[in-house]
């Protein structure tokens, strides 16, 4: 009884959470990325070229349900946190009752652990306030665990469907889905229990599956010059060895901030005892941990691994870590969530007057409201909102005030389908991080205008150039590489 009081009163921290979620995230101004997001959304396609459409697609049911705001674009975050967390605490909960022989509420502690440590990351407090391509990805990895769970312990092979569904729909979030999925091939072809499965038709089958998942963004590449593959791919180009250490560092630095250091003792811990395990499902966490692990150690040796990059490894991890039977996890918990709390409360009031080297909210988030309703004030009525960085120019289309055209230039726009920009006149608003001028095949500097900063709370974010600009023309009369960006309804 004392148990299934627990679980009720963790059922309503999770749903108390992610109501605080949903809230955060209608109060922080978005990031370019998220903008730039957001306009994706509005032109759907099978693929982008940073990354496949999940993130469209979630972002776009957030727009329904919330409306074109803030808190739309991000509403999906939240929700699939708390489907994440219930999927990967089930898949504990099975795991060990019936792989290690665990007592049915000891198991059931164990998958309570492994809830309340996930929702202990900042990459995942801070993720459900800001949506990424990792917030779908989080999501169908914690799907991929769970089902592969749920085959192990049943043993029914058509749990190989949803595993396929799982990877595909993750790839579809973001490439680095592979990783893990590459890590459960290796468990098909070095385990026993894995080649066993292998003589059946299950794995093929949710292979099938997986590859309709994959098609189209597979299919949109094609019929656009592999843009997205050779992007994402092309990072494999960077090699600088004599910078190894630097980038070793910074892997471990970057991981222990993002996991927390509490919680990252718990997933190191977990992957320690994990090593000594020997049943299936136990061996195929490691190989799902491991593979990705190798990759991300691999490219340190001579070129940055984004922090990012090792999320996708988070819900195999969260499930390992309740293994340590530590009594720290909820103060692990609890110094993650403290954080989170922390940089969402200097992105909302700003209490510490930091540099935007040291403030990432400053930098990303700070001041986009009124720097937008600053612009439009310095400029004529008339005339055109012009930017050739594409957060820039997705900002300034969703905080503009209604009616003001924002026009992007850059060759990116070429793959979406948003009308053309007309040629002609207008301002055209650039970074002063940028030493560079105006790019002469695109424009044409007729003047310029005094510089305007985007500040929160009297710290400067960025500081900008307001050049008066006339584009230059195509032989069809409409201007290169430039499209009229959706603004808010």
């Amino acid at each position: 009884m004392r148990l299934k009081q627990s679980y009720y009163g963790w059922g309503l921290a999770l749903l108390a959470l992610t109501a605080a979620r949903v809230l955060m995230g209608a109060l922080v101004p978005l990031t370019p990325d998220e903008a730039y997001y957001r306009l994706w959304a509005l032109a759907p396609a099978a693929g982008y070229l940073d990354h496949p459409p999940m993130v469209a697609v979630f972002i776009r049911l957030g727009l329904l349900l919330g409306g074109d705001t803030a808190c739309g674009v991000r509403l999906m975050g939240p929700f699939s946190a708390a489907v994440g967390t219930v999927l990967l605490a089930m898949a504990t909960r099975d795991w060990l009752q019936v792989l290690r022989g665990y007592a049915p509420d000891e198991a059931k502690r164990a998958g309570l652990r492994t809830a309340v440590l996930l929702n202990g990351t900042v990459v995942l407090g801070v993720g459900t306030l800001l949506m990424t391509p990792d917030t779908p990805l989080l999501l169908f990895m914690a799907l991929m665990v769970w089902s592969l769970s749920r085959l192990c312990t049943t043993g029914k092979g058509a749990w190989w469907l949803v595993v396929g569904a799982a990877v595909g729909l993750g790839f579809d979030s973001k490439y680095t889905a592979v990783l893990p999925a590459a890590g459960m091939g290796i468990w098909l072809l070095l385990t026993s229990s894995g080649r066993q499965w292998l003589k059946t038709g299950w794995p093929w089958l949710g292979g099938l599956v997986a590859a309709v998942f994959v098609s189209s963004v597979v299919y949109w590449n094609a019929t656009h010059h592999w843009a997205s593959f050779m992007k994402q791919g092309g990072r494999t180009g960077d090699w600088h060895p004599a910078k190894m250490l630097t980038y070793f560092s910074e892997l471990l630095g970057g991981q222990i901030g993002l996991a927390s250091p509490g919680v990252f003792l718990f997933f190191v811990g977990g992957c320690v005892l994990l090593w000594k395990c020997r049943d299936s499902f136990s061996r195929l966490l490691l190989c799902m941990i491991l593979v990705p692990l190798a990759v991300f150690l691999q490219h340190a040796v001579g070129a940055r691994v984004q922090a990012n990059w090792p999320v996708v490894l988070y819900p195999a991890l969260t499930v390992a870590a309740a293994l340590p039977l530590w009594r720290g996890w909820k103060a692990a918990s609890g110094l993650g969530v403290t954080l989170v709390l922390l940089i969402v409360i200097q992105a909302v009031a700003s209490p510490l007057k930091l540099s935007p080297h040291f403030d990432m909210t400053l930098r990303q988030m700070g001041g986009w409201p009124t720097f937008s309703r600053e612009v439009v004030a310095r400029v004529p009525a008339n005339s055109l909102l012009i930017a050739d960085e594409y957060g820039l120019a997705a900002e300034l289309a969703f905080y503009a005030p209604l009616g003001k055209p924002v026009v992007a230039v850059e060759p990116r726009w070429d793959l979406f389908t948003f009308p053309a920009a007309p040629c002609g006149e207008g301002y055209l608003i650039r970074s002063r991080r940028r030493h560079d001028l105006p790019d002469g095949a695109f424009f044409k500097v007729l003047g310029q205008e005094p510089d305007i900063a985007r500040a929160r709370n009297g710290a400067v974010g960025e500081t900008y150039a307001i050049y008066h600009v006339q584009m230059q023309c195509t032989a069809a009369g409409q201007s290169r590489n430039a499209v009229l960006l959706p603004t808010r309804n």
